[in-house]
């Protein structure tokens, strides 16, 4: 007698997966409309993230409460930025796959790190790690400082010694090849083709004109907006924007944008092909050996060497005053490493015969040249020297450039990674 109940019920759970996959499959399908709205919007999409990291850069300090939140805000912006970042390489591969167009020129730094990222999957995955450590650092030591100063240096040496474990192994996966900054390729503009609405209909309204003046052209009935008196039937002009693409109805291809009046000598300078446009990726970079392969390796563990020290003395003389020894060394310290591996790096590129420094090269050495300078914002330096030109600064200069340098000696003064290059 219960047969048809228990029927009814064997009914009802086995319509409940489906209303049960409904749900789960909403995630995926909210991720997939957020996706194509990035693809579709990528300009605008930048522009904001410009705008909220600009905000990030002006706001440090000035709620030292919620110094946590607005970091937290920094952090979330570079990792969306990140996330962005592999969405927009996707499409612009599938976009130069469905309309093909004249070949852009990628950088030398585009094109190495592109290869390495398509190449390996370890470098991509120790790449994208080291790129989230970089972004989270200076997050997890503000939550470590809440827990003690222990905590805090236990936490900044292991930080710096995950970012230096990355760097052997990206050095390693490469063939011994120096690094580049960022170790992940930057992000290409998407091209504006095809990909909106209105440029399709503005396609369409092209194709539909030529075939007008085409047919009117044939019969004979062209009229002088669309021949002239030499039978010459004109194409039909782009109505959109001179910096813009313009693409060919019929057969597809892009055209690229017209240069400006004054800039002729610069569009025809950017469209040459040199030596290194069409050298192989990996030969961007020569291999390191010998003292130049030392020298990227005391690079690496430059900053290590230079967290462990100042964790042992800022750890060993809490609550005491320092003396002037423990508070230089580990600056001396740091920087002797980083200095001794410029200088076997140059003896290793004296040592390298024919082989020249390449123009990849030369940009990753003038960048770590500059970075150099943070040294000066750095340990007891900053301490004893810059803290009192920074001061002077800001006395000299009231108003904004003092409330932004005041927010930021906030930072420079209690907070490791507020520094790191």
């Amino acid at each position: 007698m219960s047969l048809p109940s228990d029927i009814h019920n064997t009914k009802s759970w086995s319509s409940a997966p489906s209303s049960v996959q409904n749900v789960l499959s909403l995630p995926p399908r909210w991720l997939h409309m957020y996706d194509e709205f990035i693809t579709k919007n990528a300009s605008q999409v930048s522009q904001i993230e410009s705008a909220l990291r600009s905000l990030t850069y002006i706001i440090p300090g000035r709620f030292r409460d919620a110094e946590i939140a607005s970091e937290s805000i920094h952090s979330g912006v570079q990792l969306l930025s990140l996330y962005h970042d592999t969405l927009l390489v996707r499409a612009v591969a599938l976009s130069k796959l469905r309309l093909p167009s004249l070949p852009r020129i990628p950088s030398p730094h585009s094109r190495y790190t592109r290869f390495w990222t398509q190449k390996s999957a370890l470098y991509r995955r120790v790449a994208y790690v080291l790129q989230i450590v970089s972004y989270v650092e200076l997050l997890c030591e503000m939550a470590a400082k809440r827990r003690g100063e222990r905590t805090r240096w236990r936490a900044v040496v292991v930080l710096e010694a995950i970012k230096a474990l990355c760097r052997l192994l990206l050095l390693r996966i490469t063939k011994c090849r120096p690094l580049v900054t960022p170790v992940l390729p930057e992000r290409e503009p998407l091209p504006e083709d095809a990909n909106t609405e209105d440029e399709d209909a503005e396609l369409r309204a092209l194709m539909e004109e030529e075939d007008a003046d085409r047919t009117a052209a044939t019969n004979g009935h062209a009229t002088n907006g669309s021949a002239h008196g030499n039978g010459h039937v004109p194409q039909p002009s782009f109505a959109g924007s001179p910096d813009k693409e313009w693409t060919m109805p019929r057969t597809g291809m892009s055209l690229p944008a017209l240069p400006e009046a004054g800039d002729i000598s610069g569009y025809l300078l950017s469209r040459v092909l040199t030596a290194d446009d069409i050298k192989p990726a990996p030969k961007l970079l020569n291999t390191l050996q010998g003292a130049a392969h030392a020298a990227e390796v005391l690079h690496i563990l430059a900053p290590l060497v230079y967290a462990v020290a100042l964790a042992r003395s800022r750890t060993n003389n809490s609550g005491h005053k320092h003396n002037k020894l423990n508070a230089w060394l580990p600056w001396v310290l740091g920087l002797g490493v980083e200095l001794a591996a410029r200088q076997l790096r140059d003896a290793g590129h004296s040592n390298r015969g024919p082989l020249r420094t390449t123009p990849l090269e030369r940009d990753e050495w003038s960048r770590r040249g500059w970075a150099m300078g943070w040294w000066a914002m750095r340990g007891a330096f900053y301490e004893h020297v810059t803290k009192g030109v920074v001061a002077g600064v800001r006395k000299r200069v009231p108003g904004l450039v003092a409330g932004i340098l005041e927010d930021y000696e906030y930072l420079w003064e209690n907070y490791y990674f507020s520094t790191s290059p």
